[in-house]
């Protein structure tokens, strides 16, 4: 049977919203040839929590859950960018080791993040043995937040000023035993995956982004560095003393799938090293101090409060949030795992938020998404949207 002339075939079809492989509740609208991609239309929204509505009728205290459903694979990093910008706002100066506390916390929460990201573009690609060997690792870290605060993924971890209670000897003993532990295991991930011909194939050269590109969508974290940009809150404007650590920033060159993948492996270990840093600053200060002394703003110890009269009502006016906010506008960035979180506030001397704004790294990059996906294969698509570790709770605050 003889064909004149070939006939595209164009069908429509969804990746997500329930796709396993969208790692969340959005969706895409693609038109296909074949298996190749002409068009992308995303669509958000699917999960209706209004967050930051919700922040603006909530004391301050009680916002910090809700940063916790943001990036909930790094959610320390999000509760104590909130406090930071807080903290921004009523001119409290940390003391060191509360920095330096801070530091190892979101570095611990860093890795965890990239652990997930880079294990489940393991997944993606067909190999699912990597992220077995990782998955434990990260249950490691879970189980430090959990000794430190009592929680595992949304921690809601720290105080206004600094930590509800100070490191445990315990908590210590777990971050000694993880840093000690967790280097052979990466190792053996890596070489799971960075010379593997098979993995190489499949992420070389896919879904490439230009600098010039990566700058006009305003990207940040891991991605722009991924196309050799070295742009890092971290250093570029330092917070939580991050200036006193010695660490590289990892770039990549021709920022496709492959260099996103390798920057986090590298981020994995500059992340380990601080935290190594930060373990032998902690154990040269005081090792009673872990948090500020700002008693309007910071909890009381529950023994001051059953006897302390001025305890007491300190206690009641904070739970009821009736912390003195003056009159501002800010804005305040951390580093997230995944690029630039930033909380913009204004306050009007109120209990709560006039206005509240999270910028979110998530839903800054996936806007590049349909452009990035064009012309590539479907399953090039699951791995692109891997690579970007969109987070389904930062899309829709």
């Amino acid at each position: 049977m003889k064909y004149s002339k070939y006939k595209k075939h164009i069908n429509t079809i969804n990746l997500g919203p329930t796709h396993p492989a969208t790692h969340g509740v959005f969706q895409n609208i693609l038109k296909v040839d074949g298996e190749k991609i002409i068009s992308s239309i995303p669509s958000i929204g699917y999960i209706h929590r209004a967050f930051e509505k919700i922040a603006e009728k909530r004391p301050y205290y009680q916002i910090t859950p809700l940063t916790d459903r943001l990036n909930y694979c790094s959610a320390p990093i999000n509760n104590l960018g909130w406090y930071m910008t807080l903290e921004k706002v009523l001119d409290i100066k940390i003391p060191k080791r509360v920095d330096y506390m801070r530091v190892l916390i979101m570095e611990l929460a860093r890795i965890a993040d990239h652990l997930i990201c880079n294990g489940i573009l393991g997944v993606d690609s067909g190999s699912y043995s990597g992220f077995l060997y990782l998955f434990q690792e990260r249950e490691k870290i879970y189980d430090i937040f959990e000794e430190i605060c009592g929680a595992r993924l949304t921690t809601n971890i720290g105080r206004i000023g600094g930590f509800e209670r100070n490191f445990s000897d315990i908590a210590l003993s777990k971050i000694k035993s993880f840093i000690q532990d967790f280097p052979f295991i990466m190792e053996n991930f890596e070489k799971l995956f960075v010379r593997n011909r098979i993995f190489m194939d499949r992420c070389i050269g896919v879904s490439s982004v230009t600098p010039e590109m990566a700058i006009n969508y305003s990207w940040s974290g891991p991605l722009i560095r991924a196309t050799g940009i070295d742009y890092d809150i971290r250093v570029i404007e330092p917070y939580s003393s991050y200036e006193d650590f010695e660490f590289n920033i990892p770039v990549g060159t021709n920022g496709d799938v492959y260099d996103r993948f390798i920057v986090r492996n590298n981020e994995i270990w500059e992340s380990l090293n601080i935290i190594k840093q930060a373990m032998e600053k902690i154990n040269k200060l005081n090792p009673n101090e872990y948090h500020a002394n700002v008693p309007h703003v910071y909890l009381p110890d529950k023994n001051e409060v059953y006897n302390n009269m001025e305890a007491l009502i300190y206690h009641f006016k904070i739970i009821m949030g009736e912390i003195n906010m003056k009159n501002s506008e800010i804005y305040h960035s951390v580093e997230g795992a995944n690029g630039e979180l930033g909380f913009y506030l204004i306050t009007d001397g109120g209990r709560t938020p006039y206005r509240l704004h999270f910028r979110r790294p998530s839903f800054v990059h996936y806007q590049s998404y349909p452009e990035i996906i064009i012309g590539s294969l479907l399953s090039d698509a699951i791995l692109t949207m891997s690579s970007m570790n969109i987070i389904a709770g930062e899309l829709d605050a």
